[in-house]
């Protein structure tokens, strides 16, 4: 049995690939959702997971508080997440993104120090050293498949929220940061087919994976890409003031969030994704097919 927690963009992915393959699916999540073909939970995973995990083989970790409570709720779930990997024996392969490594000026690989320049950061940190030191002590089998900013359905980011419904609008998108600095785009199915490859390769444990991701293009050249396979009048983006995302935060807990993560989108952001590439033999998927997914268009 595979047992997958959550059931966004990400997870729902990961139960549809493996009930495919032919596997036993367990989806926990708090209001029980989750995609056809599956057995569904509700449960507050933050409140333990082991009674639901017995006979696992794997645990995919594909959920996450609020992103304004980060700090309060993730050590809660990233510690009920050891507990039922130890209790179960199954491998924990969770879903992580490239917080940990702070503000840096090359392309972003594994073997990047945990240097976070955020709380949020910070916070993905400490729960990958907590998995792996429980992994190094022998106390579970655990890895970390980390991706850039997502794309495809269900996908939610700075992009998909300001930028992408307006364009397909034709009205004008904002963002803070340079609009055309390079930056990576990880399809969310890309990351779910990374999970399951992880998963079921010992030799893949105990480390962390970037998900194969292609060449990064700028938010203006994503723009411009999006509108062409919408159909939509040439797209209008323009670069977000600071002091409105501050301002926005005043009433908006998601925006207010956003602010110290800003660093992501001033320069270039660029993950490098050859070891898994390599590794696993999994194709990035085309930034177009990711966008055609979101708008959909075929």
């Amino acid at each position: 049995m595979h047992v997958v927690v959550g059931a966004g963009a990400v997870g729902s992915v990961v139960a549809r690939l493996l009930v495919a393959q032919g596997e036993r699916v367990r989806v926990i999540t708090r209001s029980g959702s989750g995609p056809d073909g599956v057995e569904r939970v509700a449960a507050d995973a933050g409140q333990g997971l082991t009674e639901y995990v017995e006979g696992a083989t794997a645990i995919y970790s594909c959920a996450g508080p609020a992103y304004n409570k980060w700090t309060a709720q993730w050590p809660l779930l990233g510690a009920a997440l050891i507990a039922a990997a130890e209790a179960s024996g199954a491998t924990l392969v969770t879903t992580g993104n490239l917080y940990g490594y702070g503000a840096v000026d090359r392309p972003m690989t594994e073997d990047l120090p945990m240097l976070p320049n955020t709380v949020k950061g910070q916070v993905r940190a400490k729960l990958w050293t907590d998995a792996l030191a429980a992994h190094q002590a022998g106390r579970i089998r655990t890895a970390e498949v980390r991706g850039s900013d997502y794309l495809g359905a269900g996908a939610v980011s700075p992009f998909s929220v300001t930028v992408l419904p307006k364009v397909i609008a034709g009205k004008r998108g904002m963002m803070p940061g340079d609009l055309d600095a390079p930056h990576s785009w990880t399809y969310v199915g890309d990351v779910a087919r990374t999970l399951i490859a992880v998963a079921g390769d010992e030799s893949a444990w105990g480390r962390a994976w970037h998900v194969p991701t292609p060449a990064p293009v700028s938010v203006r050249q994503l723009a411009a890409r999006a509108a062409e396979l919408a159909g939509a009048p040439q797209a209008k983006v323009a670069a977000m003031p600071p002091w409105i995302l501050k301002l926005a935060g005043l009433v908006d807990p998601a925006a207010r969030e956003m602010v110290e993560m800003q660093y992501q989108w001033q320069g270039p952001f660029v993950l490098d994704s050859t070891a898994a590439t390599v590794a696993f033999g999994i194709k990035p998927t085309a930034t177009d097919d990711a966008l055609r997914e979101m708008i959909g268009r075929p």
